[in-house]
């Protein structure tokens, strides 16, 4: 019983004394109101905004939750940069359209950057592209929007990290749990020590969607002249052009890791957030291409399992699953997070003492028992909106948290750290995924080891 009681002390404060280290400081989303930034030297300069990449998830995501603040904020879209002419004059057009003036269309990044028109840009191009396009966005002197996966190799992810740290600009990453009301509950009651050593941890993302990452109408529209394939390409291998490759880029490795890279980084950036844990300590994965037999490189099935804990001590850790298929499912997410004490749901928003130890099993081994509360956790907070534009409340708060930073100069929600970070356990997934091996990082020289070595493309 004393040794237990140990235990658990020493858990509890490890987790803690991680929570402290743990990157990242928020800032809510109403924590400025437009009179601060009236105070701040410059904050009255309207900040010019270039889009990197115009695509579905730029359209559909970015470009309504900016409308929401971009009057108040005094934020602006003045340029679009896209390789393929067609998305490139399309997102002119509907970008000109909103802001009510002309906004200049971009053949390439650099010729973007070239211009000096632009002091901010959203990224949101192929997932192997962020990091890099990122290095590109902090050299050239502007802050950034990142969607997530950050890298699909730590080569990528070391040169990113060490770009943006370089230049001190405020990189934003779109792991946009970190702007809810309810994971910052979460992770205050975790970090509290309320919740006791967290265990396990199960996630699962599920869909049954046959064009999930597929583009069937699009891909005959895009020609090799329309675009320029070797830039796409950056530091890839060189391949003949095939407009699935560019289009359906999730499906296809090395352009993504899909189900990893696109689904888990989101689910395991909370891990590492509510924990203060940087990266798993192993992993490994099984799965394959079971059900959508239609060229694709990349599994439409997996389950990953990790170990987490301090590097220095085996004993205290706990285990993370991650499972996803695409061949049944309502895409209803599930994050589930367990101690002794019961669980925290997050689509439930609930904490409750089921599964905790109860009086019964406690007495019979002359321990007390160890039940959580039953209670609710804070929803969604609400975004303060200058118009009803459709975007979704959890992107829309992290929109605007990186437009608020922009401004203050202070971290964002989700700084590039978080990517580094979710790197990393994508990256050790899709190498296990890959060599079939249970795959470790290596502290000293950041790089993922599968079977004793260094994963690559």
């Amino acid at each position: 019983m004393k040794n237990s009681r140990a235990l658990q002390n020493s858990r509890r404060k490890f987790i803690r004394q991680s929570a402290l280290a743990a990157t990242g400081i928020y800032m809510g989303t109403n924590a400025m109101a437009a009179a601060s930034y009236r105070r701040i030297p410059g904050a009255n300069d309207r900040v010019r905004v270039g889009v990197i990449g115009y695509s579905d998830r730029h359209r559909q995501s970015h470009m309504p939750c900016f409308m929401e603040h971009y009057k108040e904020l005094n934020f602006d879209v003045v340029a679009v940069s896209d390789i393929w002419n067609r998305r490139r004059d399309e997102g002119a057009a509907a970008w000109k359209e909103k802001m009510q003036h002309e906004v200049k269309a971009f053949r390439n990044n650099e010729a973007l950057y070239g211009s000096k028109m632009v002091d901010a840009v959203f990224i949101s191009t192929a997932d192997f592209q962020h990091a890099l396009h990122t290095v590109e966005a902090v050299q050239a002197g502007c802050d950034a929007y990142v969607e997530k996966p950050f890298a699909e190799t730590m080569e990528d992810n070391r040169k990113a990290l060490k770009a943006v740290k370089a230049s001190g600009k405020i990189v934003q990453i779109g792991s946009q749990r970190r702007s809810g009301g309810n994971y910052q509950a979460a992770r205050d009651f975790i970090q509290s020590g309320k919740f006791g050593p967290v265990n396990m941890v199960e996630l699962t993302w599920n869909v049954n969607q046959p064009g999930r990452w597929r583009r069937p109408k699009e891909v005959p529209l895009l020609k090799e002249a329309d675009t320029d394939w070797a830039r796409f390409l950056m530091n890839r291998p060189k391949e003949a052009f095939d407009p699935r490759k560019y289009l359906e880029f999730r499906l296809f490795w090395p352009y993504s890791s899909g189900l990893p890279g696109q689904w888990m980084s989101h689910q395991i950036d909370t891990v590492h957030w509510f924990t203060g844990l940087a990266h798993p300590r192993s992993v490994v994965a099984n799965g394959g291409i079971y059900n959508w037999k239609d060229g694709r490189r990349n599994w439409d099935t997996i389950t990953a399992v990790f170990d987490y804990g301090p590097a220095n001590d085996p004993a205290n850790g706990f285990q993370v699953s991650f499972a996803s298929r695409m061949g049944n499912g309502d895409e209803h997410p599930q994050e589930v997070y367990y101690s002794n004490g019961g669980s925290l749901n997050l689509n439930t928003n609930m904490i409750s003492p089921v599964g905790g130890l109860t009086k019964n099993f406690a007495d019979a081994m002359q321990m007390a028992p160890n039940l959580l509360p039953e209670m609710k956790l804070q929803e969604t907070a609400k975004v303060i909106a200058s118009a009803n534009t459709g975007g979704d409340p959890l992107t829309s708060a992290h929109v605007r948290n990186w437009m608020e930073c922009v401004r203050s100069r202070q971290p964002p929600n989700a700084p590039v750290e978080a990517g580094y970070n979710h790197s990393i356990a994508s990256i050790m997934t899709t190498a296990a995924a890959h060599t079939g091996a249970r795959v470790v990082f290596d502290e000293t020289t950041q790089n993922v080891m599968a079977n004793g070595k260094i994963f690559h493309l």
